[in-house]
């Protein structure tokens, strides 16, 4: 009896002691004013995100904007070498068409794992971050969830390069590479490389919707975006 007695004892504490974290993570999260200065924030980087995916994963989404995937320094000392041997000559563009194509495609399915991050920020100091700099938002998003978005995006990103024939045809060209006389075996993680580059370009993007709601009222499509930053006005 005492046992069991003790148990609920622990089990209500932990039910109590979550509980005043909770309202000490909403109580911090506000303004001396009561406003939703984290909410209007997370809002803000959401709606960054489905700008930036609506945008990269669209045909060419990556390729023909300023976020475009290059080829890795390691990849292009393989390319310099393999493209005047017959049937690779066209290597470079082949490469960084399907690097691209392999981002556009696995951006499609981007939004989830950065709501969730999103969701789960816990703001140290919301109204430092409103009123820092333009970037602060993206920068703190970055900050404290790029590890984990790497690792969650990493799957997807493989699956996208194996669907659009990256992997296979990069495969081959690293095989006919190594074959040559007087080379130094090479095989350069493309999967990295391209999850990094296509992580860059939604963190910018997200970065650019960020500069323009704190930076035009028109842009502030709710009435929690409009009170929240329009403390910066």
């Amino acid at each position: 009896m005492v046992f069991c007695f003790l148990n609920n004892g622990n089990a209500q504490f932990g039910k109590l002691l979550d509980k005043a974290k909770s309202e000490g993570e909403k109580i911090l999260s506000k303004d001396d004013q009561g406003l939703d200065i984290a909410g209007g924030l997370k809002e803000a980087l959401d709606n960054g995100v489905k700008e930036a995916v609506n945008t990269l994963s669209e045909e060419n989404g990556y390729y023909s904007s300023p976020y475009k995937i290059l080829i890795p320094k390691d990849a292009q000392k393989i390319i310099n070498k393999i493209k005047i041997v017959p049937g690779f000559q066209n290597v470079e563009e082949e490469l960084l068409s399907k690097m691209n194509q392999a981002a556009e495609l696995a951006a499609k399915k981007a939004t989830v794992i950065f709501v969730d991050a999103i969701k789960n920020m816990q703001f140290n100091d919301a109204k430092e971050i409103l009123f820092g700099q333009e970037d602060a938002g993206t920068r703190y998003l970055e900050t404290s969830s790029r590890k984990t978005l790497y690792s969650e995006f990493m799957p997807i990103i493989q699956s996208a390069l194996t669907e659009v024939n990256a992997t296979k045809y990069w495969n081959s060209v690293v095989t006919k590479y190594n074959a040559l006389p007087l080379t130094k075996d090479l095989n350069p993680d493309l999967d990295d490389h391209v999850n990094s580059k296509a992580l860059d370009g939604l963190f910018e993007l997200i970065q650019v919707k960020e500069n323009g709601i704190r930076n035009d009222i028109g842009q502030r499509s709710s009435p929690l975006l409009k009170d929240v930053f329009g403390q910066l006005d």
